[in-house]
C-alpha cells in the first residue's frame, strides 16, 4: 500500500439537499443547496472551485518560494454549470485566472503552467476541455 501524507474523509448522504461534512478534529460541516434552487448553502461548483484556487495558489506560492521569491499571486475561478448539448447531464466550464504581482506576464504564466501540471487538484482535471487557465496581470 503506498504512504499518504494527509487523508480526508468526507461525507454526503443528501446530494444537494442537506449537509456535508469533513470528519475529523474541526469538523467542518456545509449546508449544501443547488445552486439553481435559491436555498441557502453552498454547491458543487462552489466547492471545487474553493479546491481549485486554493490548491493552485498553494502550489505557485510553492514554486515562487523555491525561487527565492516572495511575491504575492492570486488565482480566481468562476465555475459555471452548462447543460450536455444534448440536454442530457450537465457539466463544468471553468475559468482560470492566475497572477503574480511583480513578474512580467511571460515570466508569472511560466509559474502558473508549472503549477497547473503539479498541483494536485489541477491534475484532476488536466486536459479537461472545458478548463480555461490565463495568467493575468496583478490587480490588487
Amino acid at each position: 500500500m503506498e504512504s499518504y501524507l494527509f487523508e480526508a474523509t468526507v461525507h454526503n448522504a443528501d446530494g444537494v439537499d442537506g449537509t456535508a461534512y469533513v470528519e475529523g478534529k474541526d469538523k467542518l460541516s456545509v449546508t449544501v443547496s443547488s445552486p439553481t434552487s435559491g436555498e441557502p448553502g453552498t454547491n458543487p461548483e462552489e466547492l471545487f472551485g474553493l479546491a481549485l484556487t486554493t490548491c493552485l495558489n498553494a502550489t505557485i506560492q510553492s514554486l515562487l518560494k523555491a525561487r527565492g521569491l516572495d511575491n504575492r499571486s492570486k488565482v480566481t475561478a468562476k465555475v459555471q454549470l452548462r447543460r450536455e448539448d444534448s440536454g442530457i447531464g450537465y457539466y463544468f466550464q471553468i475559468y482560470i485566472y492566475a497572477s503574480i504581482e511583480g513578474l512580467s506576464l511571460d515570466q508569472a504564466d511560466s509559474i502558473v503552467q508549472s503549477a497547473d501540471k503539479r498541483c494536485p487538484v489541477a491534475k484532476l482535471t488536466q486536459h479537461a476541455p472545458t478548463i480555461d487557465l490565463k495568467t493575468v496581470p496583478y490587480e490588487e
